[in-house]
């Protein structure tokens, strides 16, 4: 039972005031999105980003237990993407990799490997978009995106505008942006977990640092329906000029 929990914990790792202050339209949205790109480092710096990594620690609550975790990511674009993990479960170690590479995907649990398939590779690169579109908000400027502006909310006890957007896999979300620093401190997104089932998530962002120039969120807090799933803290990122073709294949 013990080692079931965990393999559901690994796979889930891997994977107020409405309309004041802001009439929202797509004029008023493009320019709440310049100011959030300049917040984070600039159009020219963020533009030139053509992949990252980091790593994080953090716990995650599932079942009702709380267990700590350490990840390492790399992205590449917003269709390539590995993120390796530890966690452990009781007395249980758990090692798991879950890799993007346009058209095709692997998970890896232990000495276990399988395919994504159709919805599960879809789902997956819905929430590396997720991860990656509040980084920089460069890819809302590229073709795919559509984004409105849906008004303002309170965040905490500072005011955000709020940006509704629709991917190119025809699925919303909604990006909070603090209106006196321009950055991104929430993001609501339907996403799917662990055996298919939809979550209302809710990505809190703080404590920016700079790294390279670019400012990074290194307090993230997540939410599934309302209840704590994962507080993640980033202790390292970069962004790099090359990744490693091998780093996207599938997982040996």
């Amino acid at each position: 039972m013990k080692r079931f929990l965990g393999a559901m914990l690994v796979t889930i790792l891997v994977s107020g005031l409405g309309n004041l202050g802001w009439a929202g339209g797509d004029k008023d949205a493009q320019a709440v999105l310049d100011k959030g790109i300049a917040a984070l480092g600039g159009a020219e710096k963020l533009g030139a980003v053509k992949a990252a990594t980091w790593k994080a620690k953090g716990k995650i609550n599932f079942g009702g237990n709380e267990n700590e975790f350490n990840s390492a990511v790399t992205v590449q674009g917003l269709d390539h993407y590995r993120s390796e993990f530890e966690s452990q479960f009781g007395d249980n170690k758990f090692k798991g990799v879950t890799v993007v590479s346009g058209d095709k995907g692997w998970r890896k649990f232990a000495d276990n490997s399988m395919m994504l398939e159709k919805d599960g590779l879809a789902n997956e690169k819905r929430n590396v978009y997720l991860q990656v579109v509040p980084m920089t908000l460069v890819p809302l400027k590229g073709k795919g995106f559509k984004v409105d502006g849906t008004g303002a909310e309170k965040v905490g006890d500072k005011m955000a505008s709020v940006l509704k957007v629709t991917a190119p896999d025809g699925k919303d979300f909604k990006i909070y942006m603090d209106q006196a620093s321009g950055q991104p401190v929430k993001l609501v997104a339907n996403v799917v977990g662990f055996n298919g089932q939809e979550f209302a998530q809710e990505t809190m962002f703080a404590n920016y640092k700079d790294f390279q120039g670019i400012k990074k969120a290194t307090k993230i807090e997540i939410k599934r329906d309302g209840e704590t799933f994962m507080n993640q803290e980033i202790t390292e990122f970069r962004t790099v000029e090359k990744v490693d073709p091998k780093t996207f294949t599938e997982p040996e």
